[in-house]
């Protein structure tokens, strides 16, 4: 019997350091590069396939990029909320040694008598330079 308790606290042991080491070891987040400079894009200046590709995804989350010419568009999307009022803030938008990481936040309504009692679909598209790095959302 003490082999199997001494073998139980080894065990136990051996997870906890294994744990503490994926804690302290885990993938870092990259570092950033720079800052990349972006437009808010109106949705009455999508292009066609980007609005209809929005549109059938607005009921739920989405990231999505598009590219067309010397642009690359990147849609977040927050899917159906209960009322309106909602906007989202670009909170970083940067280039690392892999890739470009986008990071924005569903900021809820301000007043509630704001919001309305209808369902909204926030979402938000940027334009950016045409790079050929993939896009990380955050």
């Amino acid at each position: 019997m003490g082999g199997v308790t001494v073998g139980r606290r080894g065990v136990l042991f051996l997870l906890a350091a294994l744990w503490i080491w994926a804690a302290g070891c885990g993938r870092q987040p990259e570092e950033k590069i720079q800052d990349l400079d972006f437009t808010v894009v109106a949705d009455s200046e999508l292009p066609a396939e980007l609005k209809t590709a929005v549109e059938t995804r607005r009921e739920e989350d989405f990231r999505l990029t598009y590219s067309a010419g010397q642009d690359l568009y990147l849609a977040v999307g927050y899917g159906a909320q209960a009322s309106g009022g909602y906007s989202i803030q670009v909170k970083e938008l940067y280039l690392t040694e892999s890739g470009i990481v986008l990071d924005t936040e569903l900021l809820g309504p301000e007043e509630p008598a704001e919001s309305g009692e209808e369902a909204s679909y926030p979402y938000i598209v940027l334009k950016i330079q045409m790079r050929e790095e993939p896009v990380v959302f955050r």
